[in-house]
């Protein structure tokens, strides 16, 4: 049994960055989508990086972004893994020879082994509720929707907070959870103590499944 990695997503401040190294976050995350409130320039985005100590990666979160974006915050920021969440093909995901996270929007029908498949390049497919527009959007999605066995790691994201993240490990047995309006006092802002109580309570359900409960 492997440890559930975790992820801070949406984080605009020097607190939170360190709230989340703190708590044992595995990854933060930023988001280079300026239509989200969460958006960050690539200018303060590597202001928060340069606060991160070794092993703890910042992930870009981008959406349909220009070729040109995505460069310039790979120069800025070269450790980076990238997360898309628009409707780009595994070509454009591949494009810059990095790790990559791709987001797929759960809804009734939707063929997650066929997406899987499709992506079989990413690092993992994170797992989302399907909401109008892009970008996360807060809501759970129905976790028996999913297939049992997706041939990719699976990082499980949408409307997780510490009230719900045991169960949703326990029952999706994700290789990394993710989490953003879940540990927040307003969009972009988020809470030391939530961040700590969401990461304290991903190390129970490991608990729970390392002790066969």
């Amino acid at each position: 049994m492997t440890r559930t990695r975790i992820k801070i997503c949406g984080l605009t401040r020097e607190a939170d960055v360190d709230a989340a190294v703190q708590a044992g976050a595995d990854a933060i995350g930023l988001v280079f989508y300026d239509k989200s409130p969460r958006a960050v320039t690539v200018a303060r985005a590597a202001e928060l990086v340069r606060r991160l100590p070794p092993f703890v990666t910042p992930v870009g979160l981008f959406v349909n972004a220009a070729i040109a974006e995505i460069d310039a915050a790979l120069q800025a920021l070269p450790t980076m893994t990238l997360q898309f969440h628009g409707d780009e093909t595994p070509e454009d995901c591949m494009r810059w020879n990095r790790p990559y996270l791709r987001a797929a929007r759960m809804a009734p029908g939707f063929d997650l082994l066929d997406f899987a498949h499709r992506f079989s390049s990413a690092q993992a497919v994170l797992l989302d509720a399907f909401v109008d527009g892009y970008g996360g959007g807060g809501k759970v999605f129905d976790w028996s929707l999913l297939p049992p066995s997706v041939p990719s790691p699976v990082v499980l994201s949408g409307g997780l907070s510490a009230a719900n993240v045991i169960d949703g490990v326990l029952k999706v047995r994700p290789w990394a959870v993710d989490v953003s309006s879940g540990v927040e006092v307003a969009k972009g802002l988020k809470d030391t103590d939530k961040i700590r109580q969401f990461c304290d309570a991903v190390r129970q359900a490991d608990q729970q499944l390392s002790s066969g409960h």
